[in-house]
């Protein structure tokens, strides 16, 4: 959406809007290949309709989507009305892909007499980062894209600043990996999030940060919440997956589960008579004979385990919103969108006494591992497998954990090491190209596996053996080991083992 948005404004403020009649969308590599399954044509529509991620109205982009492909016509940027047929204009390229990347794209606008006016590629590079290649006329002149400047400034007028021109300005406390972030940590006596935030303050003011950083939990907040209440019994595709974070949701709120009394006596005599081998003990019958007399069939217990049930909840609720088309926060992606909402509510439900500051020091400690992971290897699957998406996010889940439990830097180092380490070689494999099995349940262990990591943290003194460098360097290399069909192609693991009926 990002992407096809950035297009259209490109066309826009070039005054080439207007004369396009025609478009032609191509999807190469893993975009082709996963790109139904992800949603991917309904996201490029939409931004070519000049919506955004951030505001568009989720409810009511199936049936716009329903409008184009019967009318074969889209309304380009909200103003232009043009004709587009999906079924021709919208091209797969499954076994190509473009060098930069293997999640392309290429866009053309057409005029009426079928001459080309503009094309651009562009690759989606994870964590809804896009970069591209110069859009050009069909003249040869270059079109704006970030960092260049179109004719309004030729005539003097103020052009809106972007991020590219904002990086420019020095961050007041730079750094480019672990080891560097830990040091600055204690030369400046900082917490990872007091770094992050000194270096948004170069860019933003304390009243945008805080901003940001609430609308962002208001968003991961909501999407748990939606999935929870959601009313809907399947999730969209031939999978025919069944929604389970409302039944789950609905289960917790009874008192965990209701079958299971709250207080259980659990008391238990010991003896002789209650080993397997028989006899007639106090608190196990066991029958006489036959295997059932070693191997007694057992009732089904209940286990209360209240964090994992919530982690579990959380997590799926938000990957179920994603699945279903709702608005999530990509973090880092939205196909790992659950682990970091799952962990923060858990804590602020369960232990937070300070929820702002919590929210705020959790957001900007996440982000500073996140970062760490971009810049070092990449959060797409297409580059690293699952590993760059629910690894990269159960690490930055571990670190934020770890910080608002009052662990030090180097705890907290030590956690997202630990969250990527059991987590290395993770394969993307998702069947029928749709993003929900495996992913809604790894992202609910990936929860649960953040928690864990970061409780063995804080139960050690911060040193350990592997850091947090080597391990990002290690799967940096194993994704690029990595075969291309375990890496957001649906070509290899569970999509091909797992018939689609």
């Amino acid at each position: 959406m990002r992407a096809a948005k950035i297009f259209v404004t490109d066309l826009k403020n070039h005054d080439v809007l207007e004369k396009v009649a025609s478009l032609r969308i191509d999807l190469f590599g893993s975009l082709a290949l996963t790109g139904i399954g992800h949603g991917t044509p309904d996201s490029i529509l939409m931004g070519m309709e000049g919506e955004s991620p951030e505001t568009v109205e989720t409810t009511t982009i199936q049936s716009r989507l329903k409008a184009i492909d019967e009318q074969k016509a889209l309304t380009l940027n909200s103003t232009n009305r043009i004709k587009f047929d999906p079924s021709k204009d919208l091209v797969f390229h499954y076994f190509e892909s473009l060098p930069q990347h293997p999640n392309g794209m290429r866009f053309c606008a057409f005029d009426d007499k079928g001459d080309l006016l503009a094309t651009n590629e562009y690759f989606s590079i994870g964590g809804g980062f896009v970069v591209n290649e110069r859009t050009q006329l069909a003249h040869g002149e270059n079109v704006f894209y970030k960092g260049e400047q179109d004719k309004e400034t030729k005539a003097n007028k103020p052009v809106p600043q972007t991020r590219r021109s904002q990086d420019l300005a020095t961050a007041a406390l730079p750094f480019t990996n672990a080891t560097e972030l830990l040091e600055l940590c204690q030369r400046e006596n900082m917490t990872i999030a007091q770094v992050v935030l000194e270096n948004e303050l170069r860019w933003r003011s304390m009243e945008e940060i805080k901003e940001k950083t609430f609308a962002i939990w208001n968003t991961m907040d909501n999407a748990i919440k939606n999935g929870c209440l959601s009313t809907d019994e399947m999730l969209p595709g031939r999978l025919r997956v069944r929604r389970r974070a409302p039944g789950l949701y609905k289960k917790l709120l009874k008192g965990l589960y209701s079958t299971t009394p709250l207080y259980k006596d659990s008391t238990v005599s010991i003896g002789k008579s209650n080993l397997l081998g028989g006899g007639n003990g106090l608190t196990n019958q066991i029958p006489e004979r036959g295997i059932d007399r070693v191997l007694p069939k057992r009732a089904v217990k209940r286990l209360m385990l209240p964090a994992l049930d919530y982690l579990s909840v959380y997590a799926i609720a938000v990957n179920e919103e994603n699945a279903a088309g709702g608005r999530v926060v990509t973090a880092p992606t939205n196909g790992a969108a659950g682990v970091i909402p799952a962990v923060l509510k858990y804590y602020l439900e369960f232990i937070s006494d300070n929820p702002e500051q919590d929210i705020m020091e959790f957001i900007l400690t996440t982000a500073a591992i996140g970062m760490l992971y971009k810049r070092g290897a990449s959060i797409s699957a297409a580059e690293m497998g699952c590993q760059g998406e629910v690894g990269v996010a159960c690490s930055m889940a571990s670190a934020g954990f770890a910080a608002v439990m009052g662990g030090t830097v180097q705890q907290v180092e030590n956690a997202a090491e630990i969250g990527m380490e059991h987590n290395l070689g993770l394969t993307c494999d998702p069947i029928d190209g749709l993003v929900q099995i495996p992913c809604i349940e790894r992202n609910a262990l990936g929860a649960v596996k953040a928690v864990t990591a970061a409780q063995l943290a804080l139960n050690g003194d911060g040193h350990h053996r592997v850091t947090l460098d080597q391990v990002i360097e290690t799967m940096r290399q194993t994704g690029n080991d990595m075969q291309a069909k375990y890496k957001e192609t649906s070509q290899g693991g569970l999509s091909v083992c797992v018939p689609v009926c």
